[in-house]
């Protein structure tokens, strides 16, 4: 199922067979939230930049349109016309995020939805209920994400209840997967390694969940408050008691910069809203950095945002003209901007297979760190807030 063709360093190159194709790792995966991509993206685009796996939200989709639909839909794959691997998170992160108001308890937690109010409750056996209706090619276990400021005491109470909650998910996936009129019978179960920035938490996490034998492993609660020199420490100190042999994902993380610093650390699967939502604000990736596209300097601009790039931004249209359709409140912008970052990070993870193939991912992370330096390090002037030119029509 899921096979190390190189390493180089701790760095790995593999691949990951699934029931809907196999992933070439590392793969950043495309975030559609509600089963799609903020800015006008089809899945027929992402077919077109080369997006391997798209991630969907069980926390979202289970409250519009509701699971049940889906399912009756016949699962995700079909509702959203997608032949990729798809993952779905648990859930659990908007729960505790999205939630003003909430009671955690061993069965699970008790919430208001964000968008009426209205009262619900999820646990371990409902988000896998709830994703087995979906029918995802990987779903994600319900954990806690604690802080990463919170203290020693109640993280480590958190951790212990969420690795209860995985074992239940475990049991209730297996029985899941067994049943006649599954969408999936075939749908993996990632578990999720916590514990905040306390080293000790983390490692023992990290082995009690490598018993269970899991699909694949994912370290979150990362990009919380911590400080990116924690978020290495932590991938430093917990990957190696994670298994060589399954995948490695280090969730919502995050920068061109962060990714490549983490390859390096072990983790070959990621995702992030990063691309999508700077893109939607023109805030676009280069390999000379990221730019601010609304910039006056692009005024007149006759050249694609990168030279070489073959986004179907960069194919056709300058700087100049983007930069009018954002300024003009024109869907369209934003869509080439989401593209484009897109088409970015999935040829980021290209490249970086074919270094760590080569052997020589190193040198390859040092000149992508140093190259895109040159327009981060500029003063990013002239911010400008897109929603404020929507208008209708």
């Amino acid at each position: 199922m899921y096979k190390i063709i190189k390493k180089d360093g701790s760095a790995k190159r593999a691949e990951f067979e699934t029931v809907h194709g196999t992933i070439q790792t590392p793969v950043f995966m495309n975030v559609a939230t509600v089963a799609a991509i903020k800015g006008g993206v089809s899945t027929e685009d992402l077919e077109e930049i080369d997006t391997q796996v798209v991630l969907a939200n069980t926390y979202h989709l289970h409250l519009r349109p509701g699971d049940d639909v889906v399912y009756r839909m016949g699962g995700l794959h079909k509702f959203m016309s997608c032949n990729k691997p798809i993952l779905t998170d648990s859930g659990g992160f908007q729960v505790f995020s999205l939630a003003k108001t909430r009671r955690i308890k061993e069965e699970g937690v008790y919430f208001h939805s964000h968008i009426d109010g209205h009262k619900l409750f999820m646990g371990p056996e409902e988000s896998m209920r709830i994703q087995s209706h979906l029918g995802s090619t990987i779903a994600m276990a319900f954990d806690e994400c604690p802080s990463a400021k919170a203290e020693h005491e109640y993280v480590q109470m958190s951790v212990d209840r969420t690795t209860r909650w995985l074992e239940r998910c475990k049991k209730e996936m297996d029985r899941l997967n067994s049943l006649q009129y599954t969408v999936n019978p075939h749908q993996l179960l990632f578990g999720i390694n916590q514990g905040a920035i306390f080293d000790d938490i983390r490692i023992e996490h990290a082995k009690r969940i490598n018993d269970l034998n899991l699909d694949g492993y994912a370290v979150g609660g990362l990009a919380v408050g911590e400080t990116h020199d924690e978020m290495y420490h932590v991938l430093e100190t917990v990957v190696p008691y994670l298994p060589e042999d399954k995948p490695t994902y280090l969730m919502g993380v995050g920068t061109p910069a962060n990714i490549l610093e983490a390859v390096e650390r072990g983790v070959d699967f990621f995702d992030c809203v990063y691309p999508s939502r700077n893109g939607r604000h023109g805030h676009l990736y280069t390999k000379r950095g990221h730019i601010n596209i609304l910039n006056a300097r692009y005024e007149l601009d006759d050249t694609p945002i990168e030279e070489g790039c073959q986004c179907p931004a960069c194919r056709r249209y300058s700087k100049a003209y983007i930069r009018h359709l954002l300024k003009a409140g024109e869907m369209l912008g934003m869509r080439l901007c989401v593209l484009h970052n897109l088409y970015f990070y999935n040829h980021l993870m290209i490249e970086i297979r074919d270094a760590i193939e080569k052997g020589q991912y190193s040198q390859y992370k040092k000149k992508m760190i140093e190259g895109m330096m040159e327009f981060d390090s500029e003063e990013i002037r002239d911010s400008y807030n897109i929603a404020r030119n929507w208008r209708k029509g």
